[in-house]
């Protein structure tokens, strides 16, 4: 709503003197932190450092939720208002630092009125009380409908179309979801579970996470679903999240998650996260969403007889390779969403060949082939063109996977595979549990190979052409149509 508020609304009946105030107050604006390819993304001064997010499910998975959710944050510069992004849901109050807030809405904006200015450094909790509304999901994002509940698919930009937020990966927190729903129900997000609560024919269930997570990433899973526990590496808790009615059918999916784990910390070191398992949707997406801690997938994926083992496989290593690439280290920008994707797709590839699907070698030769044609249509790795307008995911292009790690495989011919596992083993490990850009990789690459790599990787990340293959100049990349 625009403002002048409700509340400001009677205080203007009330004396010509608050009217004055209250009539000069600017009308709210969305802002953004300015990101590249989502402008209106995030917001500017303030940094959230935690999530605590009540959500109460009724049933039906078409009606909209109640929630509220408490944003614990300190501000990074004097604030006067308080925008956070917010979309699908109805606003019923607001509070910060437990005083009722005005509030207003402009575009995917709900912009906050502190009942004071706020100066830079000092904590503030921001208290929303709203509805969380799955009827308008689809292929934007947010919340996805399944056979008997909900899932959450937030990436790029959709968590704001669950709860408010700083829906920027720049800015992660540690996060507690609150979920309560009937008691034939299950609920489960990332995290690990901290208690479950009976209250009449309902039941609460919570969940933390141990390490702050990018707003992109958060899971919640609402359904008639079974939790299967084993262990993982270290006594890692594995958890898999499925429809009750198809646990046995998935199981020898499901069964793989332990030895996939062992296989990618060979790779580039222990695992980073507290929990680690697959939540099987009764949906029909046609995507893999490496949500921290709980990788979605749709149930068809594992039951497609069309789909050979060495593929399922492979994409599960993909998703998993995300919770180091992408998660624990989170972009700083989505400009730099090649070192998500392009990483997990090299593991993947990697994985793939050792179990029958091909050579990395045959798979990069191919992603040569295309290259020029992939970075004519969506832009190069690391200058992506923006979504198509209203075609978020449209950003996810093969340029930004096969095309990215390509790159990947072009600088281990460059600089040797000692120092290119040396690279990602430091990468991994210098940025734990944080966000990096592309500027942050092309100088630690340099500095552990001890060559000065600007040129090779202004041709690689930026290039319109893409530049002959280290190793390979008998490799040739057609012209885009």
């Amino acid at each position: 709503m625009p403002f002048p508020t409700r509340r400001l609304r009677a205080v203007l009946l009330a004396t010509s003197s608050a009217a004055l105030v209250a009539a000069v107050l600017p009308a709210p604006e969305p802002l953004g932190i300015g990101d590249r390819l989502f402008p209106e993304l995030g917001n500017p001064g303030y940094d959230v450092l935690a999530y605590d997010i009540a959500l109460t499910y009724h049933g039906d998975n078409t009606e909209p939720l109640d929630a509220v959710t408490r944003i614990r944050a300190r501000t990074t510069a004097p604030v006067d208002r308080i925008n956070l992004d917010f979309a699908r849901g109805t606003v019923r109050g607001v509070e910060v630092d437990g005083r009722p807030a005005d509030f207003g809405s402009k575009n995917e904006d709900l912009v906050v009125q502190p009942p004071h200015r706020l100066p830079a450094g000092v904590p503030v909790d921001i208290t929303v009380r709203h509805t969380s509304d799955p009827s308008g999901s689809g292929d934007d994002g947010g919340w996805v409908r399944t056979a008997d509940g909900l899932v959450m698919a937030n990436q790029a930009d959709a968590a704001h179309r669950v709860f408010p937020s700083n829906d920027h990966p720049s800015d992660k927190a540690y996060f507690t979801f609150r979920v309560t729903v009937p008691g034939k129900l299950t609920a489960v997000a990332g995290g690990l579970p901290a208690g479950r609560t009976r209250h009449g024919a309902a039941t609460t269930w919570t969940y933390r996470t141990e390490h702050p997570m990018a707003t992109e990433l958060a899971q919640v899973s609402i359904g008639g679903s079974a939790v299967a526990h084993r262990t993982g590496p270290h006594g890692l808790p594995v958890r898999d999240v499925v429809p009750a009615a198809d646990r046995e059918k998935l199981e020898p999916w499901l069964k793989k998650t332990p030895a996939q784990l062992e296989w990618m910390e060979k790779q580039v070191g222990r695992y980073p996260f507290e929990a680690y398992g697959v939540l099987v949707a009764d949906s029909p997406i046609g995507f893999a969403l490496e949500t921290q801690t709980l990788s979605l997938f749709g149930k068809s994926f594992f039951t497609e007889p069309a789909y050979p083992q060495w593929y399922v496989e492979s994409v599960m290593i993909h998703e998993l390779a995300h919770q180091w690439f992408g998660n624990s280290v989170s972009p700083a920008s989505w400009s730099d969403l090649w070192l998500n994707e392009g990483h997990a797709s090299w593991y993947e590839a990697r994985y793939a060949e050792e179990k029958g699907g091909g050579t990395l070698e045959r798979r990069m030769r191919e992603a040569y082939r295309l290259s020029d044609r992939w970075r004519a249509a969506g832009g190069p790795p690391a200058r992506p063109d923006g979504p198509a307008p209203g075609q978020k995911l449209s950003l996810f292009r093969p340029v930004v996977y096969d095309g990215s790690a390509l790159v990947l495989y072009a600088l281990r011919q460059e600089i040797g595979e000692a120092a290119f596992d040396r690279l990602e083993r430091t990468w991994v490990r210098a940025h734990r549990d944080a966000t990096a850009a592309t500027a942050d990789f092309t100088r630690l690459a340099s500095r552990l190979s001890g060559r000065d790599l600007t040129a090779f990787f202004e041709g690689w990340l930026y290039g319109k052409k893409t530049p002959p293959m280290p190793g390979h100049p008998d490799w040739s990349s057609e012209k885009p149509a």
